[in-house]
């Protein structure tokens, strides 16, 4: 049986936050050991996407279980260097999505603004006779007069004209499909390096269901959810963790490298002016027209008001 996890309040989540770093690190251990007691070695596997996150997850986990396998999803959209990285660990599964990033696009639509947003975006613009999706996609009511959440921001909705598709469906199939595929085929259920603090939906399922979700649709421990950025980096310091050396070109995250969600909350220089400098080659990629083999980037950054390029690190070029 399943051990039981007492429900947890936003005020337990602020308290074990502050918890100093070996505190949290004992604690994630025995709620990895939790996890792999009740599944087994072989039916669990460590989420590495070559990361800072996952890669303590990774350390923490194989200090413990030296032969845990770790599983890598090779959409080909990250940095070479994080690609590089991940070839230095051993015991790691690669797994690649069926659709290329261009078939992806064409197939859900540009993945930008936020992926609630893209996908009200999509679901309108792919309805637009459904009177119930746009009552409650662009106005935010229900059906029974309620206000609904899900609801596109007054900031985003001149994007209903954009010229160009957009959709939250990229994830899905370069990242997720892949592991569900990988999931199934060995039956083995996922540790991942997710934290609380990135999101509402990671802190509402954290509070739901406590790091170990035995008892989910889908079973995933999440060990690291009440961990921190600063104790991730605390950790990696101390422990003197190698890690990719992408974050030491400036970059805060190190995931796909052509999303553009969330981008416009980026300070400058954004993602992409930075991209600019540090891999030209794969930036003019993704700035060169659709119609001439880019992925046609710079018409939707234009549409949506973002800055792209011509920003001069200027401390940087005096290193």
């Amino acid at each position: 049986m399943a051990p039981k996890h007492d429900r947890h309040t936003i005020s337990d989540l602020y308290q074990m936050q502050s918890l100093p770093l070996e505190l949290k690190v004992r604690m994630t251990e025995r709620r990895i050991r939790d996890w792999v007691e009740y599944w087994g070695e072989d039916g669990v596997y460590i989420s590495f996407s070559g990361g800072k996150d996952s890669t303590v997850l990774l350390d923490i986990c194989r200090r413990l279980y030296p032969n845990l396998v770790a599983v890598y999803s090779d959409t080909g959209l990250e940095f070479p260097e994080i690609r590089e990285f991940v070839k230095t660990k051993e015991n790691v599964v690669w797994v690649k999505p069926e659709l290329t990033f261009r078939k992806v696009i064409e197939k859900c639509g540009y993945p930008c603004i936020s992926k609630e947003q893209a996908e009200w975006i999509h679901r309108i613009r792919l309805g637009q006779k459904n009177t119930h999706d746009i009552q409650k996609y662009f106005y935010g009511i229900r059906t029974n007069g309620q206000p609904s959440r899900f609801k596109i921001s007054e900031r985003w909705k001149f994007m209903l004209n954009a010229p160009f598709e957009i959709g939250a469906g990229c994830c899905n199939e370069m990242k997720k499909k892949p592991i569900a595929k990988y999931a199934k085929q060995t039956g083995r259920v996922p540790i991942i390096g997710t934290m609380a603090s990135e999101s509402s939906l990671r802190t509402s399922n954290w509070l739901r269901y406590g790091c170990n979700a035995f008892d989910n649709k889908k079973a995933v421990s999440a060990p690291l959810s009440f961990w921190t950025d600063a104790d991730i980096w605390e950790y990696i310091h101390t422990y003197n963790i190698p890690y990719c050396k992408v974050y030491d070109m400036g970059y805060v995250r190190t995931g796909c490298i052509f999303c553009m969600f969330g981008v416009h909350l980026d300070s400058e220089p954004n993602r992409f002016q930075r991209l600019q400098k540090t891999h030209p080659q794969l930036w003019r990629y993704c700035m060169k027209p659709w119609d001439k083999g880019g992925l046609g980037m710079r018409e939707v950054l234009e549409y949506m008001g973002v800055p792209y390029e011509n920003y001069m690190l200027e401390d940087e070029e005096n290193v």
